[in-house]
């Protein structure tokens, strides 16, 4: 009960309302309808079945209320339905309405009390929240300690506080950059002996990037909305950026021969694409998975941290083709 007194920002508690129709599962239909006249609720989806001591115990759709016979009890009408604690997350509630086709929550403490209910109105906030929340480490530009209005504050805090929130990640980028420049280096005698190489890293890294961040943008709304196995997404989105890759090398592998005249090192180029797409989209999936199985948000596995390592394993991939096929 002292989660749903005191709610914290970001919680379920902090959505639910309290005014909602209650009844017994032993109650007539027609005192349950009786009771709802002249009263004002927060939330009317439901009828909210509970026992004396407000222990809550499923849900009746008012439209099965308003249409059963006067003397049929309120537990025949009534159907199971799933909850949130008072402090979980409010992406938690999002994600079972998301689920289970709801159009509120229920809040149930530890002890199955019903503390209220995450209505309509609060799951749209909530999505919205989300949502910006979402773009914002997508970009870099929150911490995960960051909670309410800090999507907003993005753009409305001094040049400081901005600063601060966006400068780790770039520190980020370039501890990749520096290891990117050392995956170069390492192949500097094969740069220096066909400089036609080095003119392929931005369109092959670019590619590799853009693969992933679509894999990123999918995965982490969908890890919320659904709940499947990590074989079945990884073989699915790994096929995915495999014919993306397919397609994208057979334009390169064209383009490179007909300007260079060069078919081993347009083949290089080829390969190194399809294989890298295939390898930015299980990263663009396993980073997210990874972090929203440890209990982070999976939007952190995204933007920046892919990105330096999506760079890096596309150039390692871009010189071992070339050491072998050239």
């Amino acid at each position: 009960m002292a989660d749903a007194a005191l709610p914290h920002l970001g919680s379920a508690a902090a959505y639910a309302v309290r005014a909602l129709p209650l009844a017994a599962a032993t109650d007539r239909a027609a005192d349950a309808r009786a009771r709802l006249a002249g009263q004002r609720f927060d939330a009317v989806d439901w009828l909210y079945v509970v026992n004396g001591d407000r222990r809550f115990a499923g849900v009746v759709a008012l439209a099965d209320l308003l249409a059963a016979p006067a003397e049929r009890q309120v537990g025949e009408l009534m159907q199971p339905a799933r909850s949130v604690r008072p402090s979980d997350d409010q992406a938690d509630a999002l994600a079972l309405a998301w689920r289970h086709n709801l159009t509120a929550v229920p809040v149930v403490d530890l002890h199955g009390i019903l503390v209220g209910a995450v209505p309509a109105a609060g799951l749209l906030d909530i999505g919205r929240r989300e949502h910006e929340e979402d773009l914002s480490r997508l970009a870099g530009i929150m911490h995960e300690t960051d909670h309410g209005h800090a999507a907003d504050r993005a753009l409305t805090d001094a040049p400081w506080r901005r600063a601060g929130r966006r400068l780790p990640w770039l520190l980020a980028g370039m501890v990749g950059a520096v290891l990117a420049t050392a995956v170069m280096a390492r192949f500097e005698a094969a740069v220096a002996g066909y400089v036609a190489i080095a003119f392929f890293v931005p369109a092959i890294v670019y590619l590799a990037d853009a693969v992933g961040t679509q894999t990123e943008t999918v995965v982490v709304r969908g890890l919320a909305a659904h709940d499947l196995p990590l074989g079945r997404l990884l073989l699915s989105e790994v096929a995915t950026g495999a014919l993306l890759g397919t397609v994208l090398g057979l334009v390169a592998l064209a383009a490179v021969w007909l300007f260079f005249g060069d078919f081993r090192l347009a083949g290089a180029v080829a390969i190194t694409i399809l294989a890298a797409s295939g390898v930015a989209a299980a990263c663009g999936l396993l980073l997210p998975w990874a972090l929203d199985r440890l209990g982070f948000d999976p939007a952190f596995g995204s933007g920046p941290v892919a990105t330096v390592i999506q760079d890096i394993v596309s150039l390692l991939i871009y010189f071992s083709v070339l050491a072998a096929w050239l």
